[in-house]
């Protein structure tokens, strides 16, 4: 094996130099593209890092701005709130919307009708950022928005950030549409009702009811 090597090294030096003008544009090309390959690469690896950078900054900026949107709803009490979330559905088309603005409501803070005629029953929690909304409190709004109020969109919206994982999978599993702090602050925002919807437990509503 290894004469073999000896009288083919060798012999190939020997073609390569004796075609050298065919054999150094290939070279040439072949370097050129190497080149040419790392660059772009490196160039794709600095460009996928820029965006990620850039996305990473944005995402930032965005929860920043819905923490200064939500200042003022922070500042609010709780029956001031109940009247801004009507507000908000009011801005978002719904019809015929009332503010219970009592205890003993049974769930039902707001009520209303979004533009397909789906009733929509609204409780409202006004807790302090740090805190979840706990699995009792799903329980409650689970037993009487649609047995008590009729409810075809159940929405479940508080200031707090976190629902407690029992109370989300109670959400999900009962077509609980769970709106958190940063699901809000879009709201406030200006992001409309129906996309925020599908985003949080389900809660659509297969029913269609003429608002009446």
């Amino acid at each position: 094996m290894q004469g073999w090597g000896a009288v083919t090294v060798p012999a190939a030096v020997v073609w390569v130099v004796g075609h050298w003008s065919i054999v150094w544009p290939v070279l040439v090309a072949v370097l050129a593209a190497a080149v040419l390959g790392g660059a772009a690469w490196a160039l794709l690896r600095a460009h996928r890092r820029a965006v990620g950078q850039d996305r990473a900054w944005r995402a930032q900026e965005e929860a920043r701005a819905r923490e200064l949107s939500m200042a003022e709803v922070d500042a609010l009490s709780w029956q001031e709130f109940e009247r801004y979330i009507a507000e908000l559905c009011r801005r978002d088309g719904c019809t015929k919307v009332v503010v219970s603005g009592r205890s003993g409501d049974l769930g039902a803070d707001v009520v209303g009708y979004l533009a397909d005629g789906r009733k929509l029953v609204v409780q409202c929690k006004k807790y302090a950022p740090h805190r979840s909304v706990s699995s009792q409190d799903m329980q409650k709004f689970v037993g009487t928005a649609r047995l008590e109020h009729g409810a075809d969109v159940a929405l479940f919206v508080t200031t707090c950030r976190t629902f407690t994982k029992a109370a989300l999978g109670l959400a999900l599993r009962q077509d609980i549409v769970a709106l958190h702090r940063d699901l809000l602050g879009s709201w406030v925002r200006g992001a409309h009702l129906e996309t925020l919807i599908p985003l949080n437990g389900s809660g659509g509503g297969t029913e269609r009811r003429p608002s009446a």
